[in-house]
């Protein structure tokens, strides 16, 4: 009999979340929500819904999120990689770890989910179509024309296209027409079915991970065979080339919290204080005072401090990347 198997993704840094975000601390490991942090909310979410758990992680958090699972005392599969080689291998590192007929729910640590009952509905509607040989993805019902978010175009459950982040005219385009989705990141499939379709689509993918797998040492795969295995995401290696893409489109509220404005916007729906214009601090009980200012964000943390208009949340990554460049200790 197959296993329903929730598989949580622990890459990337949310670069647009520094100061907060750090290369040794990212963004879903940040104790910010009374609920606990984005991967101990994620962990929750899924766990009367799957009944086994596979954490993909890499060398620098493999660490943090073995101590939310003991805390939490969730047995899980550890796979630790050696160095990021995107989204494509890290799940297939899963399917490896899986049984040909086990469904995998596939989801990042970082997202924030309102309302279990229709997403755990998604997630059977998803589970239903992956049995039928189909690789699903979960698109988000759009609430404002958003720039930072990939879009699916869509008729009935049928993909026409994905598309990249689009332009403010053109996201507006999107919302106008009426039949797109965000792109939320989440995917369900067969096991054996998202591995024949990688094989068939990127099969040097498919057979330097697939090598990296065997070689693995205490659930460690190595570096130098890990160095070989193309960096590339799922969405390029399969949803855009595979004809076996079904879509649920589903009505649960969601962000990815990627920006200090879908924070701003989740914490102040959670209760945090703003003041009369709308000014938000987080990180500090020091008393802060906005003159002249409306709908800004101060950051504050032991070693820096941020100050931004809410809507210029997106250019935060600059400043990353120039500390980036700088080799700044800031980042780490």
């Amino acid at each position: 009999m197959s296993t329903i198997i929730h598989v949580v993704l622990t890459g990337g840094v949310g670069s647009r979340l520094w100061p907060l975000s750090r290369k040794s601390y990212p963004k879903q490991y940040l104790s910010l929500f009374k609920e606990g942090s984005l991967f101990e909310m994620t962990i929750k979410r899924n766990q009367s819904l799957c009944g086994q758990v596979i954490v993909v992680g890499n060398r620098d958090n493999h660490s943090l999120s073995r101590e939310v699972m003991e805390n939490n005392k969730v047995d899980y599969i550890d796979i630790v990689e050696a160095t990021p080689r995107n989204t494509a291998a890290a799940i297939a590192f899963a399917a490896f770890a899986a049984q040909p007929d086990d469904i995998l729910i596939v989801t990042p640590s970082d997202h924030v989910i309102v309302g279990d009952d229709a997403y755990a509905k998604a997630i059977q509607s998803g589970i239903e179509k992956a049995n039928k040989g189909y690789i699903v993805t979960f698109g988000i019902q759009p609430t404002r024309p958003e720039t930072g978010y990939g879009y699916i175009e869509y008729k009935d459950d049928k993909v026409l296209s994905f598309r990249e982040k689009p332009n403010q005219d053109t996201a507006e385009d999107f919302i106008e027409r009426g039949n797109f989705l965000w792109n939320s990141g989440m995917f369900c499939f067969r096991a054996d079915t998202f591995l024949s379709e990688l094989q068939n689509f990127e099969p040097k993918v498919y057979a330097t991970a697939f090598n990296a797998w065997q070689h693995r040492q205490d659930g460690e795969l190595g570096l130098t065979l890990s160095k070989e295995i193309p960096s590339i995401s799922i969405d390029y290696a399969v949803m855009e080339r595979s004809k076996k893409i079904r879509v649920v489109a589903t009505s649960f509220q969601w962000s990815d919290l990627g920006s200090f404005e879908s924070m701003y916007d989740y914490l102040k729906q959670t209760g945090h204080p703003v003041d009369e214009n709308g000014n938000m601090v987080i990180g500090t009980d020091v008393y802060t005072a906005f003159v002249g200012l409306k709908d800004s964000i101060l950051v504050h943390t032991k070693d820096a401090i941020l100050v931004l208009q809410k809507e210029k949340s997106q250019d935060v990554k600059k400043i990353y990347n120039t500390l980036e460049r700088h080799q700044s200790k800031l980042i780490d």
